[in-house]
């Protein structure tokens, strides 16, 4: 069964708006759990989103102690809504975060870090599909941004739920996923 962009973004919403405090908690620690699982770990820079709470993402919090943990260089980003493009940062004891007017948790200084540094993304998402294939909010960020990306950057998906058969509705630009992890399983779409 296929299913629309459309349809599934309206339907995972639904999904993780029914999220207790406790649930986000546990799924999050398990899916950095699963990461470890990954042959990703001798890169040097990664990016991390920041979850936007209010619409109950992943909390990515637990990833940051495992990448500080392992002495990595954690990259972070602020958005331009007028261009939908991303600025990339390095995450350091320095850095201040404010949110902005989307409640998306940004840093306000930072050291630039170009995207072709860039090793491996955390990328956010609402649902995927068995081929890789991603939906997020629709806004193009995260399209644009792993376009910008060398071709060997390595693109995780964090997702509360498993993956759906089939996206109907992937046009050829869009960027597949080279992983997705969720608190039950590693998908490998390589």
């Amino acid at each position: 069964m296929t299913t629309s962009k459309k349809e599934l973004r309206l339907q995972y919403k639904n999904l993780r708006a029914a999220l207790s405090e406790s649930d986000i908690e546990e799924k999050s620690l398990a899916i950095a759990n699963n990461l470890i699982q990954l042959p990703i770990w001798d890169k040097t820079y990664y990016h991390v989103f920041l979850p936007i709470v209010e619409l109950k993402e992943v909390d990515t919090e637990f990833i940051l102690h495992l990448l500080s943990g392992k002495d990595k260089e954690i990259v972070i980003s602020k958005s331009d809504f007028e261009t939908r493009e991303m600025a990339h940062f390095l995450l350091t004891d320095n850095t201040k975060i404010k949110k902005n007017e989307y409640n998306i948790p940004e840093p306000v200084n930072g050291l630039p870090v170009p995207t072709q540094n860039i090793e491996v993304i955390f990328v956010p998402l609402l649902a995927f599909d068995v081929f890789g294939n991603r939906i997020g909010y629709g806004k193009g960020f995260y399209d644009k941004f792993l376009a910008d990306c060398k071709p060997e950057t390595i693109k995780i998906g964090l997702s509360f739920f498993e993956s759906v058969n089939q996206i109907d509705d992937v046009f050829e630009s869009d960027i597949k996923l080279d992983y997705c992890v969720t608190p039950e399983k590693v998908y490998n779409f390589q």
